[in-house]
């Protein structure tokens, strides 16, 4: 008898989609989309539809027990043990580091391998009780875009309601590509709105194919056409003076740049035709109008002046708190919908201010052994995702460098571990799902026994608390009563059986939300700050410039490294069907640099620079500009030729703000393979 489960999908992804498993006892279950679900609407992605039916059931690819290392780190030559010798044995080694070094010299690092509320926030009790350091993962994907508009408008994690899309005369998506990383919004999202669209985006791709207007500007001009269109903005009588003067502040402080970013000198500085610069700026004064800011466009050397420079467009059109209108980098919906993070998070265990560690750093500080004595990992693969690829594998080889991996599959930071812990599936165990696009949250239901001997994030860590003896009650509690409290605070009015029923919740119920209704902005002083006192306090300008990274010399090509379409960053690498459909990791090449260099469709070809090199397959197209080039990021060394990815080229180069990534800042050199 075949039973139905609905759940929903935690993965890094705007999307949130709603989940329908079919169960046959004895067989494999058949996961596809819920066709009740307003994201997911009856299908799975490309990415997740292969790889929850594939690898994340199937026994042989899964790590099934716990392992103890027996051979060098990175050589992946374990034995099987139990839950209670590994366990034991992560206790009294990090007791001794502890007593002897102080907890702050293990390390820990998580990410966004699932995004479930228990699963990723639970954790974290354990680590603010011990107070073991932390990696600041942000600094990995958006802490520059975070903190420039929390500069501009006091937060970045409440933005416009995606429903409020049926009011809207024009979206414009900076930086983002749907296509990839959004798939569903891209599909209805986008298509099903009325307004014009508008991508910018300085490549071409399926989004931007499909938009009313694309305008293809060179990387790292963000900030420069910014301004043009502002300046165009004011030109035609959209600026809204009554706004500006009630709920902004520092104006006259960019007016005079404003004024000088003709749309002549925006079209000479992005590469942009003047005619559309002003067509993109008449279709969004036309409003009301939505601003989506990507993730990806603030990962380039001047990333967050580029983020508030786009925030100024809503600013100073009021395009903010009315229905169709507003901007957008992340909604943190489980939040907007009452969840309280402190408490899921333990943040009342903290010993004082935790050690934080930037991503970009990991390497340097990681090879410290005065620092850090112990390194545990979950949710993430550190040696497939950070820069300085090369040195963080020296690192993670110190004998002395005690490292605990918690993972699915055996990953390339699970093999340089001393103990590996097998984690469950989020199909596997009861969760809370949410998105930070949709305003919605789901239940994660259980469809499967775990495989072999896994277990859930939360229960591992509940665990080793059990193992060193620690006596904080809040280390223990079970998922069935956080869940219940979690529902509480979202005030929904029923408990976890009925949301599995239901399958999801829209945050504020069936129509749009707007978020900014009140024109109340989280700053010092209650507007949206234009001019910051606090970004002055932190050394940045207290406005933002139209600033223009300079153009590669000497022959170097920008190298842009953004979402794969078969993978969701670094999941799903190894799922051979979507390993088969990806092919060779290629480079995508415009026609004329692939002329010049000699270059022909097809070949081999080495990308190199200070930081290493690697060979790629060259694709002669005009997604990218002259002058650019594009590799889709997501491999795992360890599957690929040379045991190497595109991160062996990131030195861990960081953008202006938030000590975070500039990987889209990267320049290299192309040649045909052994030239």
């Amino acid at each position: 008898m075949t039973k139905t489960i609905r759940s929903n999908c935690p993965r890094d992804c705007y999307d949130g989609c709603g989940i329908v498993a079919q169960v046959d006892a004895g067989k494999r279950a058949r996961i596809g989309g819920d066709p009740e679900h307003p994201i997911s609407r009856g299908s799975l992605c490309s990415k997740c539809g292969v790889a929850y039916n594939g690898v994340f059931q199937d026994e042989t690819a899964r790590l099934t027990t716990p392992l103890r290392r027996v051979g060098e780190k990175g050589s992946a030559e374990f034995a099987a043990t139990s839950w209670d010798e590994a366990l034991g044995t992560i206790a009294d080694k990090l007791a001794t580091i502890i007593d002897r070094h102080g907890a702050e010299s293990i390390l820990t690092m998580k990410y966004s391998g699932t995004l479930s509320l228990l699963a990723f926030f639970f954790p974290d009790r354990w680590v603010n009780h011990t107070g073991a350091s932390q990696v600041d993962y942000g600094t990995i994907c958006n802490a520059a875009g975070g903190l420039a508009w929390e500069l501009l408008f006091g937060c970045s994690d409440k933005g416009f309601d995606p429903r409020t899309a049926k009011d809207s005369d024009c979206i414009v998506v900076w930086g983002a590509n749907p296509s990839h990383c959004a798939p569903h919004m891209h599909r209805h999202w986008l298509k099903d709105s009325p307004a014009s669209v508008v991508v910018i985006d300085p490549v071409r791709t399926e989004t931007a194919a499909a938009a009313d207007l694309h305008l293809q500007l060179r990387p790292g001009s963000d900030a420069a056409l910014a301004f043009g269109l502002l300046h165009m903005l004011r030109d035609i009588g959209a600026f809204d003076d009554a706004f500006i003067n009630t709920h902004t502040s520092g104006f006259d402080e960019i007016s005079a740049d404003i004024d000088r970013c003709t749309p002549e000198w925006t079209a000479s500085q992005t590469g942009i035709p003047v005619a559309d610069i002003e067509k993109a700026a008449r279709l969004y004064a036309a409003g009301p109008a939505l601003l989506w800011c990507g993730q990806g466009l603030q990962r380039q050397p001047m990333g967050g002046n580029v983020m508030r420079a786009a925030g100024l467009l809503p600013a100073l059109t009021g395009n903010i708190g009315k229905p169709g209108a507003g901007f957008y980098y992340l909604n943190e919906s489980a939040g907007i919908a009452g969840v309280d993070f402190d408490e899921l998070t333990g943040a009342q265990l903290a010993r004082g201010k935790p050690e934080t560690v930037g991503a970009l750093d990991l390497a340097d500080r990681l090879s410290d052994p005065d620092e850090f004595r112990a390194f545990m990992v979950w949710n993430t693969n550190p040696l497939a995702s950070c820069s300085d690829q090369q040195k963080l594998r020296v690192a993670c080889s110190r004998d002395d460098l005690f490292t605990v991996a918690i993972d699915l599959f055996e990953t390339d930071t699970v093999r340089y571990a001393d103990i590996v812990l097998p984690a469950a599936s989020f199909l596997e165990f009861d969760d809370i799902t949410y998105s930070y696009m949709n305003l919605i949250v789901g239940a994660q239901s259980k469809v499967l026994e775990p495989i072999g001997e896994s277990l859930p994030n939360q229960e591992i860590f509940r665990r080793l608390s059990a193992a060193m003896k620690l006596d904080e009650p809040s280390l223990y509690e079970t998922d069935e009563a956080v869940i219940a409290r979690l529902l509480e605070q979202c005030d929904v009015g029923y408990d976890f059986n009925e949301l599995q029923r239901r399958g999801h919740f829209a945050v504020g119920g069936d129509e749009p939300l707007d978020l900014y209704k009140d024109l109340e902005f989280d700053t010092p002083g209650g507007r949206i700050e234009i001019a910051s006192d606090k970004a002055e306090e932190l050394g940045l300008p207290r406005v933002a410039l139209p600033l223009v990274d300079e153009q590669p010399a000497n022959g170097l090509l920008r190298l842009l490294s953004p979402a794969s379409n078969w993978r969701m960053n670094d999941s799903y690498a190894n799922e051979p069907r979507l390993e088969k459909r990806a092919g060779p990791a290629e480079l995508f090449i415009s026609a004329p640099d692939a002329e010049r260099l000699g270059i022909s469709h097809g070949a081999a070809v080495t990308v190199s620079n200070e930081s290493g090199a690697i060979d790629l397959v060259a694709q002669v197209d005009d997604i990218v500009l002259p002058g650019t080039v594009l590799s889709y990021k997501g491999r795992w060394p360890s599957r690929e030729p040379g045991d190497r990815n595109l991160n062996f080229l990131h030195a861990g180069r960081k953008c202006d703000m938030a000590e975070s990534t500039s990987v889209h800042g990267l320049l290299v050199a192309v040649a045909p393979a052994g030239g």
